[in-house]
């Protein structure tokens, strides 16, 4: 799989900045995701199982994201999304007051 982090963290030297890097079971990288960071992934073959370990338990009220193909990063996926859910299609464009 494809990760994207996004720092979302006001006042981070790498505000509004992504990286993203490749996940796989020939590489064998993991990533550490802190608090701030948005996190996003795209699927590159067919069997993909994901592993989280958190700091808090999940709230839904307190869920928020931002869209894959916000103008406002810019991020380059590296392949083209063909499938993405309701949800995660219907994040508004970023404003620093949306998360």
């Amino acid at each position: 799989m494809y990760d994207v982090m996004i720092d979302l963290r006001e006042h981070s030297q790498t505000y509004m900045q992504w990286f993203g890097t490749e996940l796989s079971d020939t590489n064998r990288l993991s990533l550490y995701i802190p608090e701030g960071i948005a996190h996003g992934f795209i699927t590159l073959s067919d069997n993909v199982e994901i592993h989280y370990f958190m700091t808090a338990y999940y709230k839904q009220e307190s869920q928020t994201g931002v869209r894959y193909d916000d103008p406002a990063f810019k991020i380059k996926w590296p392949i083209e999304v063909a499938k993405i859910s309701e949800k995660d299609a219907s994040y508004p464009d970023f404003r620093r007051d949306s998360v």
